[in-house]
């Protein structure tokens, strides 16, 4: 599948989608991290689409680093607007399809309770939807 996209967008796609799910795991320390992040991935490797394409590649150039989900959000939530705004540009389509892929993957993250989440989990949620829709 031909890219519309530059390296460089392709490692902040995958450090917003990638990195959703680590602050959704980040979120659920108290309770069942592996598994949010387990969910979350197999959502995200789902993906179809060029977005699909991106995110299956070996996310070289993806730093996820952070000493505090402080940290990591610092990097993520404004990667989630970046990699919005640029697919806007780029195809309206794909860019709907990297917001319900980011949407599936933290909803399974979210998933791994019984219920609804937590006030931590649906906070999260609420700060990630928000850097998706601010593009």
């Amino acid at each position: 599948m031909p890219s519309i996209l530059t390296d460089q967008d392709k490692i902040t796609l995958r450090t917003a989608a990638w990195g959703a799910v680590s602050l959704m795991a980040a979120a659920d320390a108290a309770g069942k991290p592996h598994k949010a992040a387990t969910h979350g991935s197999v959502a995200l490797a789902s993906a179809t689409g060029l977005v699909g394409h991106v995110l299956a590649e070996w996310p070289k150039g993806v730093n996820l680093s952070g000493k505090s989900v402080a940290e990591l959000a610092d990097l993520v939530l404004p990667a989630l607007t970046t990699a919005m705004s640029r697919l806007k540009q780029q195809d309206p389509a794909e860019a709907d399809n990297f917001r319900r892929t980011v949407t599936v993957a933290v909803e399974a993250a979210a998933q791994t309770h019984r219920g609804e989440p937590g006030p931590t989990l649906a906070g999260m949620i609420r700060k990630i939807t928000a850097a998706l829709d601010a593009a």
